[in-house]
């Protein structure tokens, strides 16, 4: 039995009415990870010998008693900007290339909590800084659609872990896209969450106004269920909203009537592939079938959005990514005989990567005297006339609606030397995180053999109504149920 293929749903009902044990699921995870890493190379660190030891003792604790958690048996990924205190956590930089935290983040505390196991952590671009998971000082992932491909970034290790049956759930985050546009290439589910919804705590900061922790997996009741087990408040982060009731898979349904979608005019303008878009409109006349009536609607702030972003997150980097100075922990230059000014300057020259030392000046330079009301306070309050736009429409809106990349899947290196192109491909998906709601990439069809994904967006603590909708698109079509060639 190929268990790597199951969802998790399926895995832990095998686990708990005993027709297979957590080891045959960990060790069967193993083999399809040493089976495809070679091709795709999803992961920065994989700890077999770990997984296998709380494999047995997960089996202990079945045979002595039927209250397990959740994710009993459960493969899973983490992105290796999430605290872990048995793995080393890198971000996928040299400058923590040998890090390991003396803590787990709050979501890693949830998974053990729920008996899931974590059997690595996976690659991205460097501290989150991308759209295609080529920033990498371990090398790039490659996308399990068509190896010569990114996967999308920077969650681009999680998406195709999961896409290729690694592991059913994967964790990512997701400042400007970083889930949502690696589900939308690889073909899986990638949520990102309400801002505060899941706790931040142990997450390595890109952009703290910005990013949030979310769920990867092979379909929306995975998604689901994973969230289920996420959420929730936690007094360690500031920015946790307060606990929550509902059961987010209790939200699944498979119609869709009552439920007003909004399509976003400016999501589907200029510089949108011509094949996404028609994907992305036969999808909404899917929507409609199920029962939900739509409208376009205008947004017209959104025409500013990405500067905006980009504004703001390059600023937050530059504040956060300061503390790597080559004293307090990470990589530290060779500096004997040097000031401490210049050791810190040959420390950061080298442990950084091209692209985060771009952002480090870019934001240094955005909040520098004389710039900082031209660049990051105009930025603040583009992102709040963005909020305001976003707010009328869901007081007429259930969900809006768009593709989530304009784009499909491109060549690893193709855009690399241009730096701007590569900042243009997040054009749809950093509206939602400057407005803090959520958002959920869908597969949603193929051209050329390249997946395209679906973006669906709600308001704030709308996770509800986001799953249904996407839910009922899912059950009515086929499209998540194709996978890798691999």
């Amino acid at each position: 039995m190929k268990l790597w293929s199951l969802t998790a749903r399926e895995l832990v009902e095998k686990v708990t009415s005993g027709e297979v044990t957590v080891s045959d699921c960990i060790l069967d995870a193993m083999e399809r990870i040493k089976d495809v890493e070679r091709s795709v190379k999803a992961f920065v660190t994989v700890s077999e010998d770990h997984a296998v030891s709380r494999a047995k003792e997960l089996d202990e604790k079945v045979r002595r008693t039927k209250r397990v958690g959740r994710l009993v048996g459960v493969p899973i990924a983490v992105k290796d900007s999430i605290c872990t205190k048995d793995f080393r956590t890198t971000c996928s930089s040299r400058m923590l290339e040998s890090f390991v935290p003396p803590y787990n983040a709050t979501v890693v505390e949830k998974i053990l909590k729920e008996d899931g196991i974590i059997v690595g952590k996976t690659n991205m671009d460097e501290f989150a800084m991308g759209s295609s998971t080529e920033n990498s000082y371990f090398g790039p992932t490659r996308n399990p659609w068509n190896l010569e491909l990114v996967p999308g970034g920077s969650s681009g290790g999680s998406a195709v872990a999961t896409a290729t049956g690694e592991v059913p759930l994967s964790l990512g985050s997701d400042t400007g896209g970083s889930i949502r546009c690696p589900a939308s290439f690889c073909s899986v589910v990638g949520l990102k969450p309400t801002y505060g919804l899941l706790s931040r705590y142990g997450l390595i900061a890109y952009g703290n106004s910005l990013e949030q922790i979310g769920p990867l997996a092979k379909d929306v009741s995975d998604c689901a269920l994973f969230l289920d087990v996420l959420a929730g408040h936690d007094p360690r982060d500031s920015t946790s909203l307060p606990s929550r009731e509902d059961s987010y898979t209790k939200c699944l349904k498979r119609d869709l009537k009552g439920v007003k979608v909004g399509v976003i005019k400016e999501l589907l303008g200029e510089g949108v592939d011509k094949r996404v878009e028609g994907l992305i409109w036969r999808g909404i006349e899917e929507l409609v079938k199920l029962g939900a009536t739509y409208e376009e609607v205008s947004l017209p702030s959104l025409e500013y959005a990405l500067a905006a972003y980009y504004v703001i997150a390059m600023s937050e980097a530059s504040s956060n990514l300061a503390r790597y100075d080559g004293v307090r922990y990470g990589f530290r230059a060779k500096d004997e005989g040097m000031s401490w000014s210049d050791s810190f300057s040959e420390t950061r020259g080298l442990g950084f990567g091209l692209e985060v030392k771009r952002r480090i000046m870019l934001g240094t330079f955005a909040l520098s005297a004389g710039y900082f009301e031209q660049y990051y306070l105009k930025a603040l309050r583009v992102r709040t006339l963005i909020a305001r736009d976003f707010g009328r429409a869901f007081k007429k809106f259930t969900v809006l609606t768009g593709p989530t990349m304009p784009i499909l899947p491109f060549r690893i290196g193709e855009r690399v030397m241009d730096p701007l192109s590569l900042y243009m491909c997040d054009i749809d998906t950093v509206a939602a995180n400057l407005y803090g709601g959520p958002a959920i990439s869908v597969p949603c069809g193929f051209c050329e053999g390249l997946p395209v994904g679906m973006q669906i967006m709600g308001e704030h603590k709308g996770e509800g109504a986001l799953l249904r909708t996407a839910y009922a698109f899912e059950q009515a079509t086929d499209h998540h149920k194709r996978r890798a060639p691999l």
